[in-house]
């Protein structure tokens, strides 16, 4: 396992700042020794905390052209037929993963293809489960043209904790499945849009691993006799 680039900077200047107030506190509050020994073990339970989420475990990646793989760690949440009114703007099936402060927060490309579309947007910070958090929180789209054929939308959504989404992806970009497209900082959710004949795989309350869990299988057209 090692430390996700995200959190490199974050965990320094954390590391930095507790190291200083510790020494201040022995240094200019050497009388009250207990407190001071109670604020060090608050401090190292505090950065383990920050560490193990941005941690980044090696995954053996599953790859299949036909299957939707879990973008995110956590657990499903909703799996329901929703209008999706940004970019297919019709019916589509919606599968949303739940992420908590302790899973991993990488997010990984669910299918190989090419963008499509990728979208922004700046918004409010409803916790993550709120119904409004999936159109009104701050938020990226993008749509991958899967190489099964059919669009595939996935959506990161920030939480009520999660103030800061990072991607890699730009429209025309090239992606492969399990790869990482982004980061969200401390907790929220991915959607994954799919076409309305496509076998959903995953259950309710699952706990999926981004880039191993099958979530959901493409219908695509059968082999033709001239391919």
């Amino acid at each position: 396992m090692k430390i996700h680039k995200e959190g490199r900077k974050i965990l320094f200047f954390t590391l930095l700042g507790l190291v200083v107030i510790n020494l201040l506190l022995y240094n200019f509050n050497a009388e009250n020794n207990t407190f001071n020994k109670i604020f060090t073990g608050v401090s190292a339970v505090l950065f383990l905390l920050i560490l193990q989420f941005f941690r980044s475990p090696y995954r053996t990646l599953l790859l299949h052209e036909d299957l939707i793989i879990a973008p995110a760690d956590g657990k499903v949440v909703v799996i329901e037929e929703v209008e999706e009114p940004e970019y297919f703007k019709d019916k589509r099936k919606q599968i949303s993963i739940f992420m908590s402060p302790i899973n991993v927060h990488i997010t990984r490309n669910p299918v190989s293809g090419i963008v499509k579309y990728f979208k922004y947007h700046p918004g409010n910070y409803f916790v993550a489960w709120h119904p409004k958090s999936s159109t009104q929180n701050e938020r990226t789209t993008v749509v991958v043209e899967s190489n099964a054929g059919p669009e595939v939308l996935f959506r990161q959504i920030a939480g009520a904790m999660a103030r800061r989404i990072v991607w890699y992806v730009k429209e025309g970009d090239e992606v492969s499945q399990g790869e990482e497209f982004g980061f969200i900082k401390f907790g929220s959710r991915v959607d994954i849009f799919v076409p309305l004949d496509t076998e959903i795989k995953a259950e309710l309350g699952q706990k999926t691993k981004g880039g191993q869990t099958v979530i959901a299988q493409l219908k695509t057209p059968p082999p033709t006799l001239f391919g």
